[in-house]
């Protein structure tokens, strides 16, 4: 069967609070206007289910994935509107007691079709800031994921994997032709590096990127930098939300696109040759 050609997506941008309930009302409305719209699928960010970097309120919150109460809600809301949903991702608990920073691909009938732990964990010491870490509090993902929908092959991934090429790649090569890329960027390093990553990683695969986004201060304290992005296989900024949040922007991806755009640059699916020496040093 001939994949569809097209695929209308909603954007999402939010400000996610400290609790989940307060979240999921914000997705609701978000879905609700999705389908609205006529979206296919609803692409949401990092921590869309739960910010809350205190520790003793998040871990009252925070349950393994299958008893997530965001997560089943974006179950209940893909079936309720026959629209794929995105979860972006949200903290959950993992085996050995530390969280996860997960993701859900939901079909339209609520089915799980993927889930995702997030690979490369932010771990970094901006100037001016205090050290950012992670691994603190969350165990790394171990394995890349790549979703079978529809439309074709999507590549899964969150945030800090932006700044890791090598997994998009795979993920191309694979016949990958969208990549999600939900975020919570910081402010310094959204001005300094967002837009021109994300058309990178777009450009290097010749593929979609979706990278919906959080934005504004929240309720824990942080700060984002909003501007969730579509970015088409050319590296063309397809939608940018700016810093309004919650908010969603429609887009109609021609998947066409993706051959067109590999055909005329194969850079995508070169391999390294055999006579390379990848390290010489003099």
């Amino acid at each position: 069967m001939t994949a569809p050609q097209t695929l209308r997506v909603a954007l999402a941008q939010m400000c996610s609070a400290d609790t989940h309930q307060a979240n999921i009302a914000t997705v609701t409305a978000l879905a609700a206007e999705a389908a609205s719209g006529g979206a296919q699928l609803l692409a949401l960010p990092e921590v869309a289910g739960l910010m809350n970097r205190n520790p003793e309120t998040s871990r009252q919150q925070v349950v393994t994935a299958d008893a997530d109460p965001f997560i089943a809600a974006c179950r209940d809301l893909a079936a309720k509107h026959g629209l794929w949903v995105h979860t972006g991702s949200t903290p959950v608990l993992g085996p050995d007691g530390r969280y996860l920073n997960h993701a859900t691909l939901v079909d339209a009938t609520s089915g799980i079709v993927a889930e995702y732990d997030k690979i490369h964990l932010f771990d970094v010491a901006l100037e001016g800031q205090a050290p950012i870490g992670e691994s603190k509090r969350f165990a790394p993902g171990m394995k890349a994921v790549l979703a079978q929908t529809p439309w074709g092959p999507f590549g899964l991934s969150i945030c800090y994997d932006l700044r890791f090429p090598y997994l998009y790649r795979a993920y191309a090569q694979a016949g990958a032709v969208l990549m999600f890329i939900p975020s919570a960027f910081t402010v310094p390093t959204g001005q300094a590096h967002w837009e021109v990553l994300l058309r990178a990683r777009a450009i290097e695969t010749g593929a979609f990127v979706l990278a919906a986004a959080q934005a504004g201060h929240h309720a824990d304290g942080r700060q984002t930098y909003g501007h969730a992005l579509a970015v088409g296989p050319w590296g063309e900024v397809l939608a940018d939300l700016g810093d309004a949040a919650p908010a969603i922007q429609l887009i109609d991806l021609d998947l066409g696109a993706v051959a067109r755009a590999r055909a005329q640059i194969p850079a995508w699916g070169a391999r390294m040759p055999d006579w390379l020496d990848p390290i010489s040093i003099g």
